[in-house]
């Protein structure tokens, strides 16, 4: 079977009443003249439909019209207002930057191209299909699409692949595949710009060539060679004889196919070119928006050299113009704003205005700025606009070429020339650049229109809990996100992200367990396998309102709570479809099984207990969360807290510490394996029990931890395992010497009779294993599946007369406890393939459809994600457990995180809890809290009880601990002190000290300090 790629789950938490429309800025528009409707594409990965008003449909019958004999285009003259937009639907059609955006088949499909490496369609009036469609996938961004008219079934995209991929949009997949600057060996072969039209197709990118294709055949037909910066967007002329071209360079070229040269360069602008337009068949009136947010609108109708055009600034943006669209005599512009401008559109062919006075012409170069701008602005508003005249202001008039004639160089005034060059924040109402020293004022100083977008987030810090995030959105305000409860918790108003972090970050370390980002103006959270169950918090901390019967220090993983509800209904659902499975593998499996008139008697096996199993289950039971017994007694503790003894030097390391360890969570550890709850350090562990618990009949507990010394430790035996407690090999196992407890035999049975039937078992077991690596199992969540539905059908196969206990047994609410979750928070399933351009999206629905959604998430899902939800723990009867080998904790195995500490008693006032050889340095889990190291040394300064006294003060309340000549305090983490109190490497000095409310502990630590008796500890012999 082989392993599938790494795959990892994301969530998107959801915008708390976030209305429609973008939250970042948007790349790609279209305009579906016929519906009146607007398509923009953003940042945010959405897809919004806008309605333009039925009455902007018809403007074109109630506006004047000229045509030339160039072009039979209708030209506006007097612009009627156009309505107001207002918004249709949207969609998430991808989880990245959609980057460029196309109408086809005739205006009823439109194609996304996303940094997310897919191209989509989405087809918004079709019933049968909601949600986009992937068509196709390049390895890396997918950045420009082009379609070759309005009716056409195919669709090109190019990306930063450096290939051109043409895709059929009926489901037929990849039709051709350009491998775009291959014969020149360019390695800035990325396509940026891309545009078709009849039978040829133009591309551009960073290497600054315009490459031409046959779309039929992918053969290069020839290239210009001419700017010298990127292509950033390719206009053809509808009979394919005109290339324009808009570059980084500042320049607008056109380009004859049938010449194969350059006819024209344009420098109309100042700035980076980055969009163009025209609806034009031969591009005689286009529009451009550039870097610093001009548009201009360029008309070379009736002239016959472009020189001699005109081109006027339009409008200007606040920022770099992405896209820009024209229809029904308005337009329009995109840009790293979320919100959308519509202008109403300037008529070129109107009367130019004729030359102000002498005086405003040729102002004084010694005039301030602010004179010279209010002198415009004077100007501009005794003018009477074009919504009351045709005429066009002398100030909007740009020279289109050098080798222009109109309007007539100036000049140039270098005081003037100094005093502009530096403008890069232009407003509406003031200059907008200087060229050639003539002061240029766009004509349309506001949009008649904003569809106004929505506050995206744009930056994120993480808090020291790893639970809580602070955002920054788009308009400046901070807020603050439960990353469990997937909801913003509080807002801090506009402020500085930086200084609101330092307000509300607590001092704790918590390992990472979730990626974050904000790509999409939306709070991601990104869980991969290797990592997402390593951050765990105590279950005392979690705020709940009603607490459940946690274990004494018992800690929640974080990953695992979270994915267990994000998938409530999917765990739901296949609890549902095992149920239908197993009614019907007994309805079928049961007729071959009939019973014989004269069977033999059957026989009874020993009752053997699993070495999984802390005590013997029942179908009844099962659902008690699990106690280590000791001595007894059921005491409360959280496996894995144990302190063990550190080599003091490197030659007496006796220790194993290449065993693999799970940081232990919750109850279901109780059913792990021994190799999983075994102490990295096999001599000298120290189980965190309570006092009580440790009190034994010949008084050999922990006798090992007190001396220190590996080579002296007692043979010890699991608890749950008393009755095999003369096998040596139990005894030597990792399992048991962490838990350094001993249980009297069992009565009527030898450990020779155990034995052997063990051995037996683990025979049988063999043979089992060996029967499902026959069986195919996929890697997937529906791996996970088969597993449990073999598992059924081996057990029926043992005894046919007995239903099999059910596999699928979601974890209990004590190891993860009940989340509230917003139903449209979306969840995402993708996949690494770096030799397809990273990662892939399988899979996106929200925690609502997820039930519905079972089939998909069966396929798509991975495996590990099918055995932490429904393999946690399965049930078994009292005399046969066939799904022992499972019930095991499902969280991928991963090394236990330590830390090494040395603890000394603070001046000496106290005994020492070095053993004999004087070793103070200890290690334990990173997670180990301070009130359990005191209890360590309570045990070990001074007696123990034999009966616990239930109102004797805890070690916490008469011990002390100090780092760094600082106070510990009591839930205070060991990888909390060694991150901000330790704050060095090496091992971390811990002193502890009474504080006073126990007078007898001082009296003994002075008389064993004076050599006259030694506190007998709970591991002394």
């Amino acid at each position: 079977m082989a392993r599938k790629a790494r795959q990892r789950i994301s969530y998107v938490l959801p915008l708390a009443d976030s209305p429609g429309g973008h939250r970042l800025g948007v790349n790609g528009l279209a305009v579906d003249t016929e519906q009146s409707i607007l398509y923009s594409g953003g940042r945010d990965g959405l897809l919004c439909a806008w309605d333009l008003t039925s009455s902007s449909r018809s403007s074109k019958d109630q506006i004047q019209k000229t045509t030339s004999h160039h072009d039979h285009t209708p030209v506006a003259r007097n612009p009627r207002k156009p309505s107001s937009s207002h918004f249709r639907s949207q969609i998430q059609a991808h989880t990245h930057w959609i980057n460029d955006i196309v109408l086809t088949q005739s205006n009823s499909a439109l194609v996304t191209a996303s940094s997310d490496t897919t191209v989509k369609i989405w087809r918004p009036h079709s019933e049968e299909c909601r949600l986009p469609t992937t068509v196709g996938r390049h390895n890396d961004y997918v950045k420009c699409l082009a379609s070759p008219a309005v009716h056409s079934d195919w669709v090109a995209s190019g990306g930063l692949d450096r290939k051109i991929r043409i895709w059929d949009l009926h489901g037929a997949g990849e039709r051709l595949q350009i491998n775009v600057g291959e014969d020149d060996n360019d390695a800035k072969g990325s396509v940026y710009a891309l545009c078709v039209k009849g039978a040829i197709m133009a591309s551009g990118g960073p290497e600054s060539i315009v490459r031409l294709w046959d779309p039929q055949t992918g053969k290069r037909i020839t290239k210009f060679v001419g700017h010298t910066d990127n292509v950033r967007d390719i206009l053809i002329s509808q009979d394919g004889e005109t290339v324009m071209t808009a570059s980084s360079d500042q320049t607008v070229k056109i380009w004859s196919v049938t010449a194969g040269r350059c006819m024209y360069t344009l420098t109309m602008h100042n700035a980076s070119v980055w969009s163009l337009y025209s609806d034009y068949p031969r591009l005689s009136v286009f529009y451009s928006g550039d870097r610093s947010g001009l548009i201009a609108k360029t008309d070379v109708r009736d002239h016959a050299d472009m020189d001699r055009g005109i081109s006027l600034a339009i409008a200007q943006e606040h920022e770099g113009v992405n896209k820009l669209v024209a229809a029904q005599n308005c337009f329009w512009t995109a840009t790293s704003s979320s919100s959308i401008n519509i202008w109403q559109d300037v008529d070129t062919g109107a009367e130019i205005q004729a030359p102000e006075s002498t005086k405003q012409q040729h102002r004084p170069t010694s005039m301030s700025r602010s004179q010279m701008v209010s002198s415009s602005i004077q100007s501009q508003a005794t003018t009477v606009g074009l919504e009351d005249s045709t005429k066009i202001p002398l100030s909007s008039l740009l020279r289109i070429s050098n080798n222009a004639i109109y309007p007539v160089q100036k000049s140039r005034d270098v005081e003037a020339a100094t005093m502009y060059s530096g403008i890069s924040t232009r407003q509406f109402s003031e200059v907008v650049f200087d060229h050639d020293l003539e002061i240029i004022t766009p004509i349309r100083e506001l949009p008649q229109e904003t569809i106004e977008g929505q506050n995206g987030l744009i930056k994120h810090v993480m808090l020291n809990d790893r639970k809580r995030v602070l955002t920054l959105d788009t308009a400046g305000e901070v807020i603050m996100w439960d990353l469990v409860q997937c909801v913003p918790t509080k807002s801090f108003g506009k402020r500085h992200l930086e200084d609101v972090a330092l307000e509300v970050n607590t001092v704790e370390s918590v390992a990472n367990w979730c990626g974050v980002d904000t790509r999409t103006g939306r709070l991601a959270c990104v869980l991969e396998e290797n990592y997402c169950f390593d951050a765990e918090i105590y279950a005392d901390e979690l705020g709940i309102s009603n607490p459940l019967d946690f274990r004494d220090d018992q800690r929640i993983n974080l990953g695992k709570w979270i994915l267990r509800y994000l998938f409530d209904g999917l765990i739901e659902e296949e609890i549902q479809r095992d149920q239908r499975y197993r009614r019907t593998l007994l309805a079928t499996q049961r007729p071959y099984h009939m019973q014989r008139p004269n069977k033999p008697p059957e026989i009874q096996l020993p009752n053997v207990r699993h070495q999984t199993m802390p005590h013997d289950t029942t179908e009844d039971d099962v659902t008690i969360t699990p106690r280590v017994v000791n001595g007894g007694l059921n005491t409360a503790t959280t496996p894995g807290l144990s302190i063990g003894v550190a080599t003091p030097f490197p030659g007496s390391i006796i220790h194993n510490t290449h065993v693999s360890h799970q940081l232990p969570t919750t109850s279901e550890e109780s059913h792990a394996p021994e190799r999983v709850r075994a102490s990295l350090d096999k001599s000298g562990d120290y189980f965190s029990a309570a006092p009580n618990a440790r009190n034994s009949s010949d008084g050999n507990v922990n006798s090992s931890t007190t001396s220190g010394d590996g080579s002296n430790e007692p043979t010890t035996q699991s608890p749950v395992d008393g009755e095999n407690q003369e096998k040596p090999k139990e005894a030597g196992s990792l399992f048991g010497k962490k838990f350094r407890m001993n249980f009297p035999k069992k009565l009527g049975r030898t450990s020779t009779e155990v034995k052997a039937t063990v051995v037996d078992e683990i025979s049988e077991g063999s043979e089992k294993s060996e029967e499902k690596e026959d069986k195919l199992i996929e890697d997937s969540f529906m791996g996970s599946i088969q597993k449990i539905r073999y598992d059924y059908e081996e057990q029926l196969q043992m005894t046919p007369e007995q239903p099999p206990p059910v596999g699928i047994t979601p974890s209990l609410p004590n190891e993860t406890p009940e989340l509230r979750l917003p139903r449209s928070t979306t969840i995402i399933i993708q996949e690494d393939r770096p030799d397809s351009g990273g990662i892939v999206d399988l899979y996106s629905g929200t925690i609502d459809s997820t039930g519905g959604d079972a089939d998909i998430i069966e396929q798509t899902g991975p495996m590990w994600l099918g055995d932490l939800l429904l393999r946690v723990g399965l049930r078994c009867s009292r005399t046969q457990c066939s799904f022992a080998d499972t019930t095991k904790n499902q969280i991928p195995f991963k090394e236990t995180s330590k830390v090494s500490f040395v603890l000394l008693p603070f001046q000496e006032l106290l005994p020492s809890i070095a053993g004999s050889d004087g070793n103070a340095r200890l290690n334990a889990n990173r997670m180990l809290r301070a009130k359990k190291i005191l209890t360590y040394v309570a045990e070990r300064i001074e007696p123990q009880p034999e009966e616990p006294d239930p109102e004797a003060l805890k070690p916490e309340e008469y011990l002390e601990l100090y780092c760094q000549n600082q106070l510990v305090a009591h839930n205070t983490t060991l990888a909390t002190l060694r991150a901000h109190i330790w704050k060095t490497g090496g091992d971390v000095l811990l002193y502890y000290k009474s504080t006073g409310r126990k007078p007898d502990l001082e009296r003994t630590a002075a008389e064993y300090i004076g050599g006259t008796t030694r506190p007998e500890t709970a591991g002394s012999q």
